[in-house]
């Protein structure tokens, strides 16, 4: 494994179990086995290394979610292809998911440029709007159904990560909430 993600992996580990305030980077670079100027030549401040992690956490789970739903499907199944994943994602990947939650709610959030955070959100975006346009979710505006969206995404994580299910006891509690959320914002 390169030094830059042994880097990220300690900070990911670290982040979530500190918190932001509470892990400097020398603590990070000795978790990574790296020099503390080997971190610095990667990510010149620490501001630096919690952005480049949110991007390419919020990469990797935007891939998986990417993978799952393609153009012919219908508005329906591609935003329940997009809630269903990103649960699913998040199941699996705990401490991401802990670390991008984090972010969301942290200071950094306003740090990253809209320019950055419209890649993962304008195609979702813009699939809201086209719905919006075409009558079949009702007329609000696509940020506020966004927001709806990934409140219930993030509202159920925490509900299905604080029990145990079966996968398929979890699956339908999926279904049961997608249900939920598209009667709130459809017609």
């Amino acid at each position: 494994m390169d030094k830059k993600q042994l880097i990220l992996d300690a900070a990911l580990r670290l982040f979530v179990e500190f918190g932001f305030h509470d892990t400097p980077t020398s603590k990070i670079a000795k978790e990574a086995g790296v020099a503390n100027g080997t971190l610095f030549y990667f990510f010149p401040t620490k501001d630096d290394l919690v952005k480049a992690l949110y991007i390419d956490l919020k990469t990797k789970m935007g891939g998986c979610v990417a993978e799952s739903i393609s153009e012919e499907m219908e508005l329906k199944e591609i935003l329940r292809g997009f809630y269903k994943t990103s649960l699913t994602w998040a199941l699996d990947h705990q401490p991401e998911f802990t670390f991008l939650e984090q972010f969301n709610n942290s200071p950094y959030a306003r740090s990253i440029a809209k320019v950055e955070m419209d890649i993962y959100t304008r195609p979702l975006l813009s699939l809201l709007q086209n719905g919006i346009d075409e009558g079949k979710l009702k007329h609000m505006d696509a940020d506020l159904i966004y927001a709806i969206v990934s409140g219930h995404t993030f509202g159920v994580h925490k509900y299905l990560s604080g029990k145990t299910f079966l996968r398929e006891e979890a699956e339908q509690v999926m279904d049961e909430t997608f249900d939920l959320i598209w009667k709130l914002i459809s017609f």
